[in-house]
């Protein structure tokens, strides 16, 4: 008998497994999948530490969060820098005074904001009535059309104008020459990769890898006190009010026999005509001088059944029926829903370490 079985060997599984074992509780760690980790799980190629699921870069500005996972692994100087190629022009992301450079030929932030403005001005949107309108009233059409449509229509599947405006409330300007994508104090990647931290935080604790919860549900259920579940709430209630809507990525990964591919860890290609939105190279998140190096080619798609659901569409429409199963969520006293699908939001990894930590505390109360 354990105290608690939790389904998801992840991120948000792995840290509240850590806390309770550490606190004297017996868990069970299941996953269907044949391996731990979840969503950051990092599979060595050529020496090489592949981010099989995407691409992971551990960012906060939460110090209890950062010297947590920092018990479980080094993490190294690295700094999220990503670059964009538009046809034959690149640029640098997020939106910032290199960006508006290399668009206008411009040096000095007051420049930059009287281009922008302009271009606002000229559009004459007063409310915007989709994402495409949203978008312009914010940045201007320049920094629209070149580095968000495209790269937008891939992602959700949809033309932008197709799209509610409320996708986008705001999108990130810097009038500074500052490349770095976040503003967090706090930044890098696992050395040697995530799995080997994870592997660190499961220490002591029993797992079960290729073990279906649902094929297994009634016996599974029968072996622990409480339920930590972290996969898509609909499935968990036998989707009795509906599918909620999921985003998924196919990855095309490919190792190629030269050191240097792109010369950065993230490009994004943000015209249409280009299926895939970025290209990630593995190799220069751990700064790697390898002979060989590995990339990957994202492919936005929408989610069906048998694929890996990784953003909640979070809609009117989705939220709303979210909501139902929320409801029926909160009256269960046995199970506690956690991470990005069993609560139906987008959350980076140090949202998910907060929240498990969170979960451990008020269990331990």
């Amino acid at each position: 008998m354990y105290d608690y079985l939790i389904v998801g060997a992840g991120l948000y599984g792995a840290t509240f497994a850590r806390e309770m074992t550490d606190a004297g509780k017996k868990c069970l760690v299941i996953d269907r999948r044949d391996h731990i980790g979840g969503n950051i799980y990092t599979k060595e190629v050529e020496g090489i530490n592949v981010h099989v699921y995407g691409a992971h870069i551990f960012h906060t500005d939460n110090r209890e969060v950062w010297d947590y996972v920092n018990r479980f692994a080094d993490f190294n100087r690295y700094t999220n820098s990503p670059v964009a190629f538009y046809k034959d022009e690149v640029y640098n992301l997020p939106f910032n005074m290199n960006t508006f450079s290399r668009l206008w030929s411009i040096k000095t932030p007051d420049e930059a904001k009287a281009k922008i403005e302009e271009q606002k001005r000229e559009a004459g949107i007063g409310e915007p009535k989709n994402l495409e309108e949203q978008a312009i009233s914010l940045v201007g059409r320049d920094i629209y059309e070149k580095l968000v449509k495209g790269y937008t229509e891939k992602q959700w599947g949809r033309r932008a104008t197709e799209l509610p405006s409320f996708i986008i409330k705001r999108l990130p300007v810097r009038f500074t020459y500052d490349n770095n994508y976040f503003n967090d104090r706090y930044q890098g990647i696992a050395e040697g990769g995530y799995t080997k931290m994870v592997e660190k935080m499961l220490e002591g604790v029993d797992v079960r890898l290729s073990c279906d919860y649902f094929e297994n549900r009634a016996e599974l259920d029968g072996l622990a006190k409480k339920i930590i579940y972290t996969g898509a709430i609909d499935k968990y209630y036998g989707f009795c009010y509906g599918e909620l809507e999921y985003r998924t990525v196919r990855f095309e990964t490919e190792t190629l026999d030269c050191d240097n591919y792109q010369g950065n860890a993230v490009v994004n290609y943000t015209e249409y005509e280009i299926p895939y939105t970025r290209i990630i190279e593995h190799k220069h998140f751990e700064f790697g001088k390898q002979e060989k190096t590995v990339i990957s080619r994202e492919y936005p798609a929408e989610w069906t059944e048998g694929s890996e659901p990784y953003y909640p569409v979070n809609n009117e429409e989705n939220n709303a029926l979210y909501a139902k199963y929320k409801a029926l969520a909160d009256k269960e006293d046995k199970v506690i829903f956690g991470g990005r699908l069993g609560t139906y939001r987008y959350l980076d990894m140090h949202h998910i370490v907060a929240e498990a930590l969170a979960a451990a505390k008020k269990e331990l109360e």
